[in-house]
């Protein structure tokens, strides 16, 4: 950060945040830790080249190697996630579900996607955002919050009903697995269009811990490149064979919703995309959903509910306001204070307002990439357990937080991956 000596308003910040997250534990799920390569190639020189255009289709000059790192970037996704087109350019992932709806529907078409307060996303039809000013949205929830399983007769009648031109299966607050099979038959019964919504999972399923969708006969999957793929903020949208589709996506990136890409961005997801490609980032993934489940076998030990009743993946969402007495946001914030960052997050039938909801997400990721593993995560959930049991104990939030800067300063936050 030499450089920065001339703003030391912003070298502060910086350097604040740098030690928070050092002596600190991240559990937001869609939170994770990237490598020094990922940083040097989001943070380069690529930052001062426009790049409208694809690659050897540019309007602009100077390209070889924009080209070159854009080129790597796709065949790379490609690879990872057994597909034959890649657009690496959205910049992030509700861009990229845009430019999927612009490329598939006229205004007033229908889309069936997983209601926000049963996990889905916002993305995916809540009323305040744009697509559910432009398109319908119909949507389809668990049949039973305490086990977490999709309703999908529901799902079908809906569908039947409404005819959607798109279906959406994927989820923001969703911790167990959806049957792609049962999505692909219904989408078949109606003549939509499957798209799956992987930006929180997209890691898990490029290191083949997870299901991929494509491998059941989705049609398109959106994902964002942080989160579990552990690569730079941004979007990706990849076609597992039809060219067409391909084509209609291209053109509604650009010129539809976006202009020139962030190449320095691309080039991070292409340094990001070459890790995951490694045995060991397969490793990693298999860590993540251990770490998940034994943090759960605590929850369910101290006998906090989990929506869905446990997890899947790599993520938990409880309730802590039906078991603990404690609101998402109160959790939040006393967690805050000894260390522990998560989010507070609604939960399906919440009579609280979102602002200040029943339940907290978190997850393993994060702490995942430092090393921990299960019985380092189990420590973590007692730990946070104990915390929210003693909100109001100054003594005792004060030993816990010096355990958790501990347990932070074991596992130091790594600077390379491979």
């Amino acid at each position: 950060m030499q450089y920065l000596n001339q703003d030391q308003e912003v070298l502060n910040a910086l350097k604040g945040e740098e030690n928070r997250q050092k002596e600190g534990l991240e559990l937001i799920p869609s939170e994770n830790y990237v490598s020094h390569a990922v940083l040097e190639a989001n943070g380069s020189i690529f930052t001062n080249k426009y790049s409208e255009g694809y690659p050897g289709r540019r309007y602009y000059g100077g390209q070889e190697f924009t080209d070159q790192v854009e080129t790597l970037a796709i065949e790379r996704a490609k690879t990872l996630f057994d597909c034959k087109f890649a657009n690496v350019q959205p910049h992030s992932g509700a861009p990229a579900n845009l430019a999927v709806y612009a490329a598939l529907l006229e205004p007033g078409d229908t889309v069936l996607g997983m209601d926000l307060s049963h996990g889905g996303h916002l993305t995916h039809g809540h009323p305040m955002t744009l697509p559910a000013k432009i398109y319908k949205f119909v949507t389809y929830k668990m049949k039973d919050p305490d086990t977490g399983e999709i309703d999908y007769d529901g799902l079908r009648q809906v569908a039947l009903e409404h005819k959607p031109k798109l279906i959406i299966a994927g989820f923001s607050a969703y911790p167990r697995t959806l049957d792609y099979k049962k999505f692909v038959e219904i989408a078949h019964e109606v003549g939509a269009i499957t798209m799956a919504d992987m930006a929180h999972i997209a890691g898990l399923i490029a290191g083949k811990a997870l299901r991929n969708p494509f491998d059941d006969g989705f049609d398109i999957i959106t994902t964002t490149t942080h989160k579990t793929l552990r690569g730079p903020r941004g979007g990706m949208i990849l076609v597992r064979e039809d060219e067409e589709l391909a084509k209609k996506i291209d053109k509604s990136i650009f010129p539809g919703i976006q202009g020139g890409p962030h190449m320095h961005t691309i080039a991070a997801k292409a340094v990001a995309f070459g890790e995951a490609m490694t045995p060991a980032f397969g490793e990693y993934c298999q860590q993540i959903l251990k770490n998940a489940k034994a943090m759960e076998e605590v929850f369910r030990r101290e006998n906090v509910r989990m929506i869905g009743g446990g997890t899947d993946n790599h993520l938990i969402l409880a309730d802590v306001f039906g078991s603990l007495g404690v609101t998402g946001k109160e959790a939040q914030t006393v967690l805050d204070e000894v260390g522990i960052t998560l989010n507070m997050n609604s939960i399906a039938g919440d009579t609280r307002k979102p602002l200040d909801p029943s339940g907290i997400r978190f997850g393993t990721p994060a702490i995942t990439t430092r090393g921990f593993k299960e019985e380092d995560c189990a420590i973590v959930a007692e730990l946070l357990i104990e915390t929210l049991r003693n909100k109001d104990d100054e003594g005792k939030k004060k030993e816990i937080k010096a355990k958790i800067m501990e347990l932070a300063e074991k596992h130091p936050i790594p600077e390379k991956f491979v």
